[in-house]
């Protein structure tokens, strides 16, 4: 089994205390850089450090809306949501990047009316110190995502983590704006920084995006993962073959559907003791899995939906 399956591994209730652990220390670091970054932005009077204290605050309401979201994506499927409630991760996505968006657009005008205005900076150390520590800080809550996310493959952890990668790239630029601007002779730097910063969450505002729509569109599995499957099926010794395999994602859940062959002679309660088996090889791999096998005789030669090659129906 190759390595990007590994994941499927994680039981629902490690992959649900995973993913809340995940979201109480998001919120948690955000909290504390809040106050961090408020002190200093109020001693310096910088720019590129109330570009990086208001991403600090989007941060928080990102997280909280992931700790609501998270809650409500694990509770089981009921009579009224019969696929479970996992979507509610994409659309938390969803609401992180608007908050995100916004933020840039807040940023980008502060940044050209501090052009205009320029404004000495004071205590640069102060402000060089907690940015240090927010790197500090950044790069402990990624770690810990980064482990969640191979375990459970969340989408709103996912989102949130992409997010805190780019306050690496942002704190970093901050410490170097702050530098420049107290020693390089240009208070414009402070300004030119913010703006790059702006512009940088822009862009991880559209990486979010795209990642919770192909959890809204029922984006197919990656490759590996759907090759994964072929051959998890096709080791069975009486299966003959697969085809019309659909997957998708709703928060920890993958959802599978395949038509197996089987030998035409076969009786019906045969036929149902290997779908059976074959669901239960398939759930050694991805635990969460919601799984509908469809079985067909091997000599039946089924036409294929339009949108699927005719050439790849023993591959799909």
């Amino acid at each position: 089994m190759n390595a990007t399956a590994s994941h499927h591994q994680t039981p629902p209730e490690e992959a649900a205390r995973l993913m809340r652990l995940a979201t109480y220390v998001s919120v948690s670091v955000a909290a504390t850089l809040i106050v961090a970054k408020l002190i200093a932005w109020f001693m310096t009077d910088s720019i590129s450090l109330l570009a990086t204290l208001v991403d600090s605050v989007l941060d928080a309401l990102a997280a909280s809306i992931n700790l609501f979201a998270v809650r409500h994506a694990l509770l089981p499927a009921d009579k009224q949501h019969r696929f479970g409630h996992g979507k509610a991760e994409a659309l938390a996505g969803l609401g992180q990047a608007t908050f995100i968006a916004g933020s840039s657009g807040f940023l980008i005008l502060e940044s050209f009316n501090r052009f205009i205005n320029p404004q000495p900076l004071g205590a640069v150390g102060v402000g060089v110190g907690v940015m240090i520590f927010s790197i500090i800080a950044t790069l402990g809550l990624l770690m810990v995502q980064r482990h969640v996310i191979e375990k459970t493959q969340s989408t709103a952890i996912t989102a949130d983590s992409l997010h805190y990668k780019t306050d690496l790239y942002v704190n970093s630029s901050v410490i170097l704006a702050l530098v420049l601007a107290a020693y390089g002779g240009w208070s414009g730097f402070d300004a030119l920084f913010a703006l790059g910063i702006g512009t940088y969450i822009l862009f991880s505002a559209w990486e979010i995006i795209q990642h919770a729509m192909h959890d809204l569109m029922d984006h197919e599995l990656s490759d590996d993962e759907r090759q994964s499957i072929k051959a998890i099926v096709l080791s069975h010794p009486q299966s003959r073959g697969i085809h019309d395999l659909r997957t998708r994602r709703s928060g920890i859940t993958a959802f599978i559907q395949l038509h197996l062959e089987l030998d035409d002679e076969l009786t019906l309660t045969q036929a149902h003791d290997i779908s059976d088996e074959i669901e239960a090889m398939l759930l050694k791999n991805f635990a969460s899995a919601e799984i509908i096998i469809h079985a067909d005789p091997a000599s039946l030669n089924e036409p294929l939906p339009e949108f699927l090659n005719p050439t790849e129906s023993s591959a799909i």
